[in-house]
């Protein structure tokens, strides 16, 4: 049966008034977390970074506090991730941000677990692209959004499909989790070596002025190639839908590894910009919107002009240069021109120092480390596989012609 999205659920907007939280009224932790766009990704929630407001802001905020079993949808900016506020959710207090909207599913009609799968999946995008408004800054307002139809089987039948679209977000969950803890090992091996400075032989390695003997301080930008990236006309639709990534800050999800982005370009697209193709390995840098977000490159791609890509000829240990630029995001994030992580320029890197241990130590290093990394490497290719072998069975799930 056909219905308007309007008639699935209750539509709940943020509250945008007088009391809406100011720069200064947030803190890493506290009572409310209050979401920010990176915490609603196309694979639901991420906390990786969180915003808090305290008790007496969120008791003046009116509108937009999540109840378990809410649906969080993104409608600006990044339109269309969704999330649901499971009880597996470890936050008791969670209030939307006014890119987003709330969904409080009337569970006589749609199974939430049901409209989450539909509302996230591939399967969905043309249906909201249509009512979007906006290009620079794409958005879908609630009116477009609530007349939105889909076409809605029984509820019985909604849950039996969401049961096996669970099973493949079961396996992607469990793999996110391995890949949590080998990040964690990688990331602590490091911190050992270069900043605890425990790294092999040290009882035998004096410390001269705080730094190990053998060892070099140096401009970032001295032993790091810094390039910047660039947009085909958006106007130009030979530029577009091609077979080339073409990452942005919005492909900025956190994780190590970048496999897929939201936009990809053509041949001709890539020679009508100011980007090059990247290799496999570069380390991708945002500098506007998310500032100091880092990720490596698992397949080449091309980048608009809010990102860096860095490559060094001297020290050929991607995985040792990606933790040590890692270690310096806060001051890299402190130094960003405008105020709070604003913007990162060129200039911003020559005043990043950075230690250089002698090339043995750091090559020691990448043949520990590069097990750890390739493992997560490709237990994130599998969830990007999972994540579209269930985005394909869902349109035959929802017509019958695969049997539930």
């Amino acid at each position: 049966m056909i219905y308007q999205i309007g008639q699935l659920a209750d539509i709940i907007d943020g509250d945008r008034g007088k009391n809406y939280p100011k720069q200064n009224e947030f803190f890493p932790e506290g009572y409310c977390l209050f979401l920010n766009a990176g915490n609603v990704t196309p694979n639901g929630f991420s906390f990786e970074e969180n915003s808090f407001i305290t008790q007496e802001k969120d008791d003046l905020l009116r509108k937009g506090k999540l109840q378990r079993g809410d649906i969080v949808y993104t409608t600006r900016g990044t339109v269309g991730n969704a999330a649901l506020y499971s009880e597996s959710v470890p936050f008791e207090n969670i209030r939307i941000n006014s890119g987003m909207v709330i969904l409080r599913c009337h569970e006589d009609i749609v199974d939430k677990q049901y409209l989450y799968q539909v509302l996230k999946s591939e399967h969905f995008r043309p249906y909201f692209k249509k009512y979007c408004t906006g290009s620079a800054q794409p958005q879908l307002p609630i009116i477009n959004f609530s007349k939105i139809e889909l076409n809605i089987p029984e509820v019985a039948t909604q849950r039996r499909i969401a049961d096996i679209l669970s099973a493949y977000d079961d396996l992607i969950e469990n793999n996110r989790k391995q890949i949590k803890l080998l990040e964690e090992a990688a990331q602590r091996l490091y911190k050992e070596w270069f900043v605890d400075l425990l790294f092999p032989g040290h009882e035998h390695t004096k410390i001269v002025d705080g730094v190990p003997e053998g060892w070099g301080i140096f401009r970032f930008s001295d032993k790091v190639k810094i390039m910047s990236g660039g947009t085909p006309k958006t106007d130009n639709s030979n530029y577009y839908g091609g077979e080339i990534p073409f990452y942005t800050p919005k492909d900025s999800g956190g994780a190590f590894f970048a496999f897929q982005t939201e936009t990809n370009i053509t041949e001709e697209g890539l020679d009508n910009c100011n980007s090059h193709l990247y290799p496999e390995n570069t380390i991708i840098i945002t500098a506007r919107g998310t500032v100091g977000k880092t990720t490596l490159l698992a397949v080449p791609m091309a980048m608009n002009q809010s990102c860096y890509a860095l490559k060094s000829d001297e020290i050929n240990a991607p995985y040792y240069l990606f933790f040590a630029l890692n270690q310096e995001i806060i001051a890299l994030r402190t130094m960003s021109n405008g105020g709070v992580f604003n913007t990162i320029v060129v200039k911003t890197f020559d005043r990043i120092h950075i230690r250089i241990p002698p090339d043995n130590l750091i090559q020691r290093f990448e043949n520990m480390v590069t097990p750890v990394m390739e493992l997560i490497k490709a237990k994130t290719k599998e969830n990007f596989a999972l994540s579209e072998a269930r985005d394909r069975l869902l349109p035959e799930l929802m017509s019958g012609e695969v049997e539930v």
